[in-house]
């Protein structure tokens, strides 16, 4: 399976990158807006605007939301087990039992 690939060229915190990928335009810009406003509120916050200290505030502040995110959505999917766990129980129940449905 082969992916058509292309390559962008834009800026983070006005340094120059490349991007090859088979992201769609629409896609792509929203990651360079995402990244570069992240990137401009840790060049902010950093004492001395040093680029490598934004890079890695901003990193740790992705990971952070990427890690809360996996965490919320991992709660979820168990709630649903739960309920379809309890589903399936019930409707075994309602099978064992018709009277359970006439009610």
């Amino acid at each position: 399976m082969t992916s058509d690939k292309k390559t962008y060229n834009f800026l983070i915190a006005g340094v120059p990158y490349k991007l090859k990928t088979s992201h769609d335009d629409a896609t792509v810009q929203e990651l360079v807006e995402f990244v570069n406003n992240k990137m401009n509120q840790a060049m902010s916050l950093t004492k001395n605007g040093s680029f490598q200290n934004a890079a890695v505030l901003t990193a740790m502040n992705l990971a952070e939301e990427l890690i809360l995110l996996k965490r919320k959505a991992h709660r979820e999917l168990e709630k649903l087990e739960e309920k379809a766990l309890q589903l399936s129980m019930d409707l075994e129940n309602s099978k064992n039992n018709p009277k359970v449905l006439n009610n």
